[in-house]
C-alpha cells in the first residue's frame, strides 16, 4: 500500500450518505460527511479507483494547501508560497474552479483571478515564463474552496465532472444527471436482484445506470481521460492494472425494461444503450403509462416523470393519477420510486409513500418517494408487514457502515488473496465494447481509443 493522503469526493445534494457508503466499500479510511462532499484518506491506487468506480461523485479532489484568509490578497500571498514546480510546468495549461461560502469573499471570480495571478507570478519570478490558462480541456485542474475564512486549494484529479460517464450519445430535453440516477437506484436498494422497470425512460439514463450496477461495471470505464493522467507522479502501470481489472463484475439474469411514449426519446435511449454496450440487458418499447398489462412477478420501478418545469405537459395531474393507477393495479407486489419537483403532482399519484427523500435535480428541489405496491387495504398490509421478519435496510446510514469497515476490508482482501496473479506485462489499457466469446459483456476494446 502506498502513502495515504487526504481526498475530498464532491457530490450532489442528498447523495452524501450514499457516497460515504461507496467509499467504505472501496476501502477508504477516515471517512467524514460534509456539505455535498465526503472527505477520506487513501493512497494513489484508491484515488484511481475512486475516479473510475464511484457512482455518485462529481469529482475527486486532492488538497495541497489549507490556510486562513480574510480577503483575496491574502489568498494570493498564501498560494504564491507554494512550490508550483511540483504540480505543473510552463508548457502546461491550467484552469481554476472556485466554491465560496463566505461573507468575507463576495466575488468568487475575483478569488479565481488572484489564485491565477499567484501561480503566474511564481513562474515569472523564476523562469520569466508562465503556464497559460485554458478553460476547455486544460492539463491541470485546480479548485479553491472557501468556507468563511478557511481556504483549501486542491488538485482536481477528475477533470470533467464524473457524472459525464462517456456513454451518452444524445439526450432528451430534461435528462437526469447520471450520478443522481445512480444515487436514486442505490437508495432504492437496487443491486440486480430482480427485474427493473422505468416506464418513462426518456434518454435511458436510469436504465443504463441500473445495468451498470447490476453487472457491477465501474461507471466511468467509458471515459477517455482523467485529469490525474497529466500529473507529474502519474503511475501509468498502476492505472492500467486498475482500469483493466474486471474481477469484481458479476452476472445478471433478470430484465431491465424501459418504455416511453415518445419515439424520439426511445431512439435516443437506444443510441445511448448501444453506446454503453448494454443492448443485451436492456429492452426498450414504445408504451404509455396506461398501456401496461398486469405483471406476473414483482420488480423494482424507478422513474423520473415530467415535472412541468422544463417539459410542456397538457395535463400533469392526470398523468400522475394514471401513474398511481398503473402502479396499484398492474404492479402489485412491486416497489416503485418516483422523483418530482412538484409535490402537487406526487400527491395525485394517490398512494401513501413509505419514504420521502429530498434531492436536487439540477436546480430543482425534488422529492424522491417510495411506494410499496400491495393489494387490499393499507392497514392490512402494514399489519402483515410487522409480523414478517425484520426488514434489512438496503440503504444503511454511513455510521453503521463505517463501524463495519474492517469487516469489509478483510473480506475484500481475502477474496483478492485467492485470486490468481495477473501478468502485468500483458495488461493493455482499453475501452468498452459490446460482445464477448462467453456471452458476458466485454468492457474493453482498443487501447488507442483512450486519450494518450
Amino acid at each position: 500500500m502506498g502513502t495515504e493522503f487526504q481526498m475530498i469526493a464532491k457530490t450532489f445534494k442528498g447523495l452524501e450518505n450514499v457516497l460515504a457508503q461507496e467509499l467504505v466499500a472501496l476501502g477508504a479510511n477516515n471517512i467524514q460527511i460534509d456539505r455535498r462532499a465526503v472527505s477520506f484518506t487513501g493512497d494513489k491506487a484508491l484515488m484511481y479507483k475512486a475516479n473510475i468506480g464511484l457512482r455518485t461523485a462529481s469529482r475527486v479532489l486532492k488538497p495541497i494547501l489549507t490556510f486562513n484568509a480574510k480577503n483575496a490578497d491574502e489568498v494570493y500571498e498564501q498560494v504564491k508560497q507554494l512550490d508550483w514546480s511540483k504540480y505543473l510546468n510552463i508548457k502546461q495549461t491550467f484552469a481554476i474552479d472556485s466554491t465560496v461560502y463566505s461573507d468575507e469573499f463576495r466575488n468568487s471570480q475575483f478569488v479565481k483571478y488572484r489564485v491565477k495571478d499567484a501561480i503566474a507570478d511564481w513562474f515569472m519570478e523564476r523562469e520569466q515564463k508562465r503556464p497559460s490558462i485554458r478553460i476547455d480541456n486544460p492539463d491541470i485542474y485546480l479548485n479553491i474552496h472557501i468556507a468563511h475564512t478557511q481556504c483549501t486549494l486542491s488538485l482536481d484529479s477528475s477533470g470533467e465532472s464524473l457524472h459525464k460517464r462517456g456513454y451518452r450519445d444524445a439526450q432528451t430535453e430534461a435528462p437526469i444527471n447520471e450520478a443522481l440516477a445512480a444515487g436514486m437506484l442505490l437508495m432504492a436498494g437496487w443491486n440486480g436482484q430482480t427485474d427493473f422497470v422505468d416506464p418513462m425512460c426518456g434518454s435511458g439514463t436510469l436504465l443504463i445506470e441500473a445495468a451498470l450496477i447490476a453487472l457491477n461495471i465501474p461507471p466511468c470505464i467509458y471515459r477517455t481521460s482523467f485529469a490525474f493522467e497529466q500529473w507529474p507522479d502519474f503511475d501509468a502501470a498502476l492505472f492500467d492494472t486498475i482500469y483493466n481489472d474486471d474481477s469484481e463484475e458479476r452476472e445478471f439474469t433478470h430484465k431491465i425494461i424501459g418504455c416511453d411514449i415518445s419515439p424520439r426519446a426511445l431512439k435516443i435511449a437506444e443510441a445511448n444503450v448501444k453506446a454503453a454496450g448494454l443492448s443485451k440487458y436492456i429492452t426498450l418499447d414504445r408504451r404509455s403509462i396506461a398501456d401496461w398489462d398486469a405483471q406476473s412477478k414483482p420488480c423494482l420501478i424507478v422513474t423520473n416523470p415530467p415535472y412541468g418545469e422544463r417539459l410542456v405537459q397538457d395535463d400533469l395531474f392526470n398523468l400522475y393519477a394514471q401513474i398511481g393507477e398503473t402502479f396499484k393495479h398492474k404492479f402489485t407486489g412491486s416497489t416503485a420510486w418516483v422523483i418530482s419537483s412538484s409535490v402537487e403532482c406526487l400527491q395525485k399519484i394517490g398512494l401513501h409513500p413509505s419514504q420521502k427523500i429530498d434531492l436536487l435535480n439540477g436546480a430543482l428541489e425534488c422529492e424522491f418517494r417510495e411506494f410499496e405496491l400491495f393489494s387490499g387495504r393499507r392497514n392490512d398490509f402494514v399489519r402483515d408487514k410487522k409480523t414478517r421478519a425484520p426488514h434489512t435496510n438496503a440503504n444503511p446510514q454511513p455510521r453503521e457502515r463505517l463501524q463495519n469497515q474492517r469487516r469489509f476490508d478483510e473480506k475484500r482482501n481475502d477474496k483478492r488473496d485467492k485470486k490468481p496473479p495477473r501478468d502485468s506485462k500483458n495488461i493493455e489499457r482499453t475501452r468498452p465494447y459490446y460482445e464477448s466469446r462467453s456471452g458476458k459483456p466485454l468492457l474493453y476494446e482498443n487501447k488507442n481509443t483512450r486519450k494518450q
